[in-house]
């Protein structure tokens, strides 16, 4: 009788290890995942943003001290989206790390991507009109000048 226990306790512990393990397991491939879906969103960002600001910022400096000090909100704007980028995404990675199930780290990721998305177009939307505003500011004095 006694070694049945045994045995049962050992099974128990092996069965609840081998769960653990596995979920460990997914929880990581989960995170990475999301490490992976972050660092996308980001290369995305710098893609379709950062380098068109970079750009316009390059053709618009031309235009004189305006335009040097629109260029310097558009980077502080940039460095703060990225911050705020990343925090979220060590936010959902933590989340996920300490999810009880996978169904859990299931919603989070999904929750976390869905926010990205909307986060990303809004940033976009944001750095596209600050840079069309300073565009506008940098043109008006050589209009001026025309007349």
């Amino acid at each position: 009788m006694a070694d049945e226990t045994k045995q049962a306790i050992d099974q128990g512990r092996d069965a609840a290890k081998t769960a653990a393990d596995e979920t460990a397991k997914t929880a990581k491939s989960v995170t990475d995942g999301m490490r992976e879906g972050a660092e996308k969103a980001q290369a995305a960002f710098n893609e379709r943003v950062a380098e068109p600001a970079r750009r316009a910022g390059e053709a618009m400096r031309a235009s004189g001290q305006k335009l040097a000090e629109g260029g310097s909100q558009i980077g502080v704007r940039m460095i703060d989206q990225a911050e705020t980028n990343a925090k979220e995404a060590f936010a959902a990675m933590r989340q996920a790390a300490q999810a009880s199930d996978l169904s859990e780290v299931m919603r989070i990721q999904g929750d976390y991507l869905r926010e990205q998305g909307s986060r990303s177009m809004a940033q976009a939307r944001e750095i596209g009109e600050l840079i069309v505003q300073f565009g506008k500011d940098a043109v008006s004095p050589l209009r001026s000048d025309q007349r």
